[in-house]
This record gives C-alpha cells, structure tokens and sequence, in this order.
C-alpha cells in the first residue's frame, strides 16, 4: 500500500457532496484506463472522505445513498473510474520531473542518430526537448508521451528509433563468465563456440544502448574483446 506523502486524491462529485479517496498517482491512471491493477496496491488509505485533506470521512449511510453500497473498494473503484485526480503542486511538479526523466531515458536507450548511427546524449535531448517547448504532462504516462516527444525533436536534431547488431568475439579465458552478461544485456541472434573456447556472436540492442555494451564486454573482458557494428 502507496504511503499518504506519496498519494493524490481522487475526487467525485455526487450532487452536492465531495467523495474523495487518497491513491497511487500512477496505479490510479492505470486503473482509470481500464488496466488489470490491485485496488488494495492503489489505494493509500482504506476510507472514503468527504474532506480527505481535512479527514472528514464519509458516512455508511453517505454511500449506500450515492453509490448503493457502503462497501469500500467498490466505491473507490467508482471514484477512480469516474472522478478526477487532484495533484498538490509538489506533487505535480515531483511527477513532472520524473516523467521528464523517464521519457529522456527511453529515448536516449533506443534512438540514435542516422547520419551518424551514434546515439544521442541524454542532455542534448533534453535541450532539444527544451528548444521544442514540449510539455510533459505528469498524467499521462511515460509511453503516451515518447512518439510525441520524438516526432517534436525530430525537426531539431536528426535522431530516429532503431535497433543495431553487434558481432563479438570473446576469448577462450573469458567466453565461460562473459556469456550470461552479454545475454543479459541483449538478444543473441547467433552464436558460435569455437574449438579453441572462445565464443563469437552476433547480438541485438537498441541502438541507444550501444556504448553501454561495448562497456560491459570491456569490463568483462578486460579490452581483449574484439566487436563490431554490423
């Protein structure tokens, strides 16, 4: 269960009153959509309020009048569904940044730029983002909002969505200890052990997250590694 510092509220109105439950701003949305989530994992506190910030609760007979039960998660799920979410203003401003974040991440992990097949930095999509004038909107969620944000940079800097093959070589001394790594981290696409030990592969990655490999089988194998962009 969500901790209250963490929740919003979600609100609605029936007639003249308020209901209000405290919820996880993100299991909400998902719930809201009609995604398969937990009521007990989304809900911050077992109560239905009049007044949630004031902790004015409702009523048994409040809710058998406006939603024909008193039952507590079939009421909040009418909430959820049916009401708004009311972010404070830290609140919003917490989910903004970290949505920002998110979406720069993805971006940055699965783009590069086709003139030069590099990826992108993820401060230079920031600065195209900023350059752009995007607004990140701290509701919707990460995946809404990334072909938006691609399709408004795109006219800045040259910058596409694509996955690279790699071919490694990986010596005898380190094949054994280097291979659940490498597959960790990619899809083996073919591969090859080599009767001297060594193992040689072909591995798919998004392109974004090139460097990152060539990091990883350097570390694994102390620069003896041979690789290369196919």
């Amino acid at each position: 269960m969500i901790s209250l510092d963490d929740a919003l509220i979600a609100r609605l109105k029936k007639g003249s009153k308020h209901f209000e439950v405290f919820v996880d701003p993100d299991g909400a949305l998902e719930y809201k959509k009609g995604k398969d989530v937990d009521l007990e994992d989304i809900l911050a506190a077992d109560s239905v309020f009049t007044d949630a910030k004031k902790g004015d609760h409702a009523s048994e007979s409040q809710l058998i009048e406006n939603f024909g039960t008193d039952d507590i998660y079939e009421v909040a799920a009418n909430i959820i569904k049916h009401g708004e979410l009311q972010l404070t203003q830290e609140q919003r401003k917490r989910m903004l940044e970290e949505k920002t974040r998110q979406v720069i991440s993805i971006i940055a992990q699965n783009a590069i730029n086709p003139q030069t097949r590099a990826p992108h930095p993820p401060s230079r999509i920031e600065r195209a983002m900023e350059e752009a004038k995007i607004h990140i909107d701290p509701l919707k969620t990460v995946d809404e909002q990334v072909n938006a944000v691609m399709k408004a940079i795109r006219p800045i800097i040259p910058i596409k969505f694509e996955e690279v093959d790699v071919e490694v070589h990986v010596p005898a001394s380190y094949a054994a200890k280097s291979y659940g790594e490498i597959a960790h981290f990619s899809t083996i696409i073919k591969e090859n052990w080599l009767n001297d030990g060594s193992w040689v592969g072909v591995v798919r990655m998004p392109a974004g997250l090139q460097n990152d490999f060539y990091g990883l089988v350097n570390r694994l194998t102390k620069g003896d590694a041979e690789t290369k962009l196919l």
